[in-house]
């Protein structure tokens, strides 16, 4: 999330584009360190495709927690603004149709998450009614606060980059990922066949 820096809109606008040369090279970072594990990501650059077809063709949506250490959450968007304004936010994240992945993290750890199991653990009540996990806000985005350790335990796949390159993979449980697999592919017939 981050300050939005000052209180202008030239500020902001500054801010911005900050954010999104950092979410491209951290993209770019995903794609590679996906492929040496084995998942092909194929992201989309130009607005139009974004918001016509989604993220990427393989469906995933990358999202970069800078401040995934000194918090020890995951931050989960469900809604978001181009700018801050006035009105609604519009669904983002794990809220959006044009993907079933939703990967987040930073250079040192990467989560993916399939977005059935996040938009469930965002519905999810205490037996008091109020939200299992920590909403939050800012001028332009909404999310909720994924203890890391609960990210560790639900996570489809956790790829830890090393300083050689490498990867080490783990996959919690194959079964209920190939599950929740079938489950996002039958939900959304425009998902392309994966095996």
């Amino acid at each position: 999330m981050g300050s939005l820096g000052g209180g202008s809109m030239r500020d902001y606008e500054e801010y911005y584009r900050t954010q999104m040369e950092d979410g491209a090279l951290f993209q770019d970072f995903v794609v590679d360190v996906a492929w040496q594990a084995g998942l092909v990501i194929a992201q989309y650059a130009s607005k139009t495709y974004q918001f016509s077809v989604g993220e990427s063709r393989s469906g995933v949506e990358i999202k970069h927690d800078k401040q995934r250490k000194s918090t020890g959450n995951l931050y989960v968007e469900y809604a978001e603004k181009r700018r801050p304004r006035p009105g609604p936010y519009a669904p983002a994240g794990i809220m959006r149709n044009d993907h079933w992945l939703f990967a987040v993290g930073d250079y040192d750890v990467v989560y993916f998450f399939a977005n059935n199991l996040l938009r469930g653990l965002f519905a999810a009540s205490k037996a008091d009614g109020s939200p299992k996990y920590r909403r939050v806000q800012s001028r332009t985005s909404q999310g909720f606060l994924l203890p890391e350790d609960d990210g560790a335990k639900y996570a489809a796949l956790v790829l830890r980059p090393d300083a050689a390159g490498k990867v080490e993979q783990r996959i919690t449980d194959l079964e209920g990922l190939a599950r929740s697999l079938h489950v996002v592919m039958l939900e959304n017939p425009k998902q392309l066949t994966l095996f």
